[in-house]
């Protein structure tokens, strides 16, 4: 019986079709690669130690107790750069800056520590800084800062 099945089925069978080939895709023209970010802003350079430090006129915020996130950011585990003090914790953040003659931020750099959450809200909160805060001397054009930021809280 499977032998008669099996003659059956090679006799309904059709010869093999041959399925025509697939078309290759268009071709699209592409862009040359890009060197870099298209706004037209600089990256920060490699070596901070030469640029002119960014002073401020005041405070850098008028935020109540900006330190509050970082604190929640080191007890969430989320960050490990604290460092122990007599009166508490406190975390620096260095940042690189592109500002403009008229006090305006460019560009924030926050260093990297691996922090990138703490990194990201320190440059926010420079960038949160009113223009007539900064203290950029005489600049001719665009020039990089660097400045630091301190969080501290008390407490374990």
């Amino acid at each position: 019986m499977i032998a008669t099945l099996l003659a059956l089925l090679q006799v309904v069978a059709t010869p093999a079709q041959t399925t025509p080939p697939i078309p290759a895709p268009p071709t699209v023209p592409s862009l040359p690669p890009s060197s870099g970010p298209s706004t037209g802003v600089p990256l920060a350079p490699q070596d901070w130690s030469g640029l002119p430090v960014l002073r401020m006129r005041r405070s850098a915020t008028t935020q109540a107790n900006t330190s509050t996130y970082v604190h929640g950011e080191v007890l969430a585990g989320r960050c490990d750069k604290a460092v122990r003090t007599d009166s508490g914790w406190t975390l620096t953040l260095d940042l690189a800056v592109l500002a403009t003659p008229q006090g305006r931020l460019r560009r924030v750099t926050p260093r990297a520590i691996d922090c990138p959450t703490v990194e990201q809200y320190a440059a926010g909160v420079l960038v949160g800084t009113p223009r007539d805060s900064l203290d950029l001397g005489d600049p001719q054009g665009d020039t990089w800062y660097r400045t630091s930021m301190t969080f501290a809280w008390t407490g374990n």
